[in-house]
This record gives C-alpha cells, structure tokens and sequence, in this order.
C-alpha cells in the first residue's frame, strides 16, 4: 500500500515537470539572482556593514518575493493546462474590477494611485493586468473566425487592451499603460496588417522630429515624400483617387506635426513634459529634470571595461541615483561590472527572448502561441525601455528590468506571465490546435 502511494506521488512529481523547457527556466532563474545581488548592491553601506540576508532592506526584502514566487511556480506547474484557457475571460474581469477598485481605496505613491497596501506590502494591480490581458487576448483570437483584417474583431481587441490601458492611466501610471503597445508584436504575429503598426510608428518619429526640428523643414519633407510617392507609382495607378488618398494622408501627417505643441504643452502634465525636454536635450537641466539621466549615465560610463568590482561602486554607495534598486538598477550593474557586465546581462535577455520565440512557434495550440508572444512582446518592450532610459536614449517612465528591478509586484507579474507559459509548452503534445 505505501508503495503504491509513494509510486503515485512519484508519479504526479514527473507529470509537473514533465517537458518543462530547462533552458528558460535556468535562464529566469540567471536573471532573478543576478537580480538580487544587484539590488544587494544598490542598497549597501560599508559603514553599516548591511547583510544581503537581513529583512530589513530591500535585498533581504527581494529575498522573501523570491521565495514566495517559488511557491507560485510550484501552484502553476501542479494546476491543470486547460485552467487558464478556461478561466481566462474571469482572470480579465478580475482584474478590471481590480483596477478599478485601487482607484478608490488604493494608496498614493510617489504620486500614483495604484497600490493596494496591507501592512507593510505594497501590491500593484497594474502589473498583474498584463498577465490577464495576455490570457484574455489568447482566448479570443483563438476563437474560430476571428481574423485580424476584420474592423469587428480589431475593434474587440482594442477594448480588450484599451480598458486596462485606460484604468492604469486613470491612477497616473504613464509607464505602465505604455507597456501595453507591446502586444502589438503578438497582433502583427497573428496577422495584423503592417500598415496599422506602421501608423503608430510614424506618429511617434513625427512626435519627436517636431520637436527638434523646425516645423516648416517637415512640412517641406512631408509635401516631397508625398509627390515622390506619385511619382514613382506605376501610370495605371496613378488616378485621382490614388493621388487624393496621399495627399489627404501628407495633409493628416502635416495635422499632427501642427499639434504636437498642443499635446505636448496642453495635455502632458509637467513631469511628463520634463521627461520629454530630458529626452531631447539632456542638458537641458543637469542638476534639476536632467538630474536622473545625467547620474545613470555617468555610473555606466565610470564603469568602463570591466567595471570596478562587486559592492565597489561609488555613485551606487552616495546615492547620486535615485530609485537605483527599482527603475535605474541597470546602473549599478554598468558601474560595477562594466560593459562586460552589461554585455553578459543583454545577452541573458537577448537569449530568453530568442527562446521564448522559438518556444512559441512550436506550439501546437494556437492559445499557446498567442500567449507566448504576448510574453516575449512585454519582456522585450520592458528590457528595450529601461535599458534605453537609463543611457539617454529613451524617456524616463518608470518600469522595471524584468527579474532585476526590486520588487514584489514586479518578481510575481513576470514570474506568473513566464510559467504561465512554460506550463502550456510543457503540455503542447496533448493539446489540440484549435486555429
């Protein structure tokens, strides 16, 4: 009888890990270390002698969400495949109602209304709603008959993106609903056509090219493209219609470029106009809105080739950088370990996400693949921008480097989105496509 029992629960030990893609998950575990000894040294003090073990700072704190994300992997991995096909749609609705409801009884940090705060933990909905988001995405498009071509289905999916969007912005979390352009890599993946995306790309190059160039020389620029556009057409189409639809569409672009101002000075609220000024010229005011992206550039770059030691550097120790356990923990690994430090890290990224692609297509499930690209999509936009804000080459939003930056929210939302999907390949053989 305790043989029996004892083969059983070998048994169900074998069905949890069975197929589970080693490679990511030594990759994530790579990241989620490299993270906590990194944000061990964004908050030592020599003086103090601070342990990497102790509860009371943000090291030891990071410990204990790395323990308990442990516990979460272990609750994904037991939970049946179908679950989160099935429950998707109430995951969503959970999470609206979430988002919603952190805007009444949420806590204001550092000016956003977008925590719920139980004792000393701080939970941020925003972050889990991608993970709900991704999973209400797959669920739809993996629907019979859904085709991204369709004005229907387009308009289905804007809602499920948008709402979230919306409801995070409303708590003053810029950073957060800009995280949602990401499943745009998904919707392009599953059909989207090229010409929507292209839209949105050529409304933010517009965005900063007036902003640094003279009006007058883009419209100049706009009205040449658009009759060499006519003039390289073949003669059967070169029509009236043909001709109007471009001009009306230089006419549009000429439209935004006339309201950046507008939007910049009008919509934009101070800090966000700062970050912009910041982005253009990022001398503009080094010891005021400048202040973060001077000091993060200037801690990579003292880093040079191979950094100046683990616990050794010097603008991490007199906290010239703000925030540089959260949003600016890159710059402790550029200071401290240089750029080969920096290298090894891009390439870890660079690595996981080559892997979460090719995990990806390989699904079966058309859920699965979905979801797989959403993953990949959000990891990539978060790496792309923090890495970017921190050398000046990006605006400063602040949103974490996945499995790096401090915090629980964070470690949970991407150690949840991640095994989430692990869990799907590892059971690809036994679900059916169903598109």
């Amino acid at each position: 009888m305790q043989l029996n029992i004892a083969k059983t629960q070998m048994y169900r030990n074998e069905e949890i890990t069975r197929n589970i893609d080693w490679m990511t998950v030594i990759l994530y575990m790579a990241c989620v270390i490299m993270g906590w000894l990194n944000v061990f040294a964004a908050v030592y003090n020599p003086e103090d002698q601070t342990s990497i073990f102790d509860f009371s700072n943000n090291a030891g704190k990071q410990l204990m969400w790395i323990g308990t994300s442990l516990i979460l992997i272990i609750c994904i991995l037991v939970i049946h495949h179908r679950f989160y096909d099935s429950f998707a749609y109430i995951f969503y609705g959970v999470m609206i109602l979430m988002l919603l409801l952190v805007l009444v009884a949420g806590s204001n940090i550092n000016g956003s209304r977008s925590w719920f705060k139980f004792g000393p933990v701080s939970i941020q909905p925003a972050e889990f709603a991608k993970v709900a988001t991704s999973l209400a995405l797959a669920r739809f498009l993996d629907a019979p008959g859904i085709n991204l071509t369709k004005r229907k289905d387009l308009l289905y999916i804007a809602g499920f993106i948008g709402l979230p969007a919306i409801l995070i912005i409303a708590s003053n979390e810029t950073g957060s609903t800009l995280v949602f352009a990401s499943f745009v890599i998904m919707l392009y993946r599953e059909g989207l056509p090229g010409f929507i995306p292209a839209i949105g790309i050529a409304a933010a190059a517009l965005l900063v090219l007036s902003l640094i160039v003279p009006k007058l020389y883009i419209f100049l620029a706009i009205a040449g493209l658009a009759m060499l556009v006519i003039w390289m057409m073949p003669r059967y189409n070169r029509t009236p219609t043909n001709i109007l639809s471009i001009s009306l569409i230089g006419v549009i672009m000429m439209g935004v470029v006339t309201g950046v101002d507008f939007f910049v000075n009008d919509v934009l609220q101070k800090h966000q106009r700062n970050r912009i000024k910041v982005l253009i010229d990022p001398n503009i005011d080094p010891l005021g809105v400048g202040w973060n992206v001077t000091q993060a550039k200037i801690a990579i770059g003292s880093g040079r080739l191979h950094g100046k030691g683990f616990l050794e550097g010097t603008q991490t120790k007199f906290d010239f950088v703000p925030e540089q356990s959260t949003d600016f923990i890159f710059c402790t690994i550029g200071e401290e370990h240089g750029f080969v430090g920096s290298a090894i890290v891009v390439a870890l990224f660079i690595g996981l996400l080559c892997r979460l692609i090719f995990l990806a297509e390989r699904q079966r499930s058309k859920f699965s693949r979905v979801y797989g690209y959403c993953v990949a999509g959000i990891i990539f936009f978060h790496v792309m921008v923090n890495i970017g804000m921190t050398i000046g080459i990006m605006p400063v939003i602040g949103i974490p480097l996945p499995f790096f930056s401090y915090g629980g929210s964070s470690l949970w939302s991407f150690t949840i989105l991640l095994f989430i999907f692990l869990k799907l390949d590892s059971r690809r053989t036994s679900m059916f496509a169903r598109g």
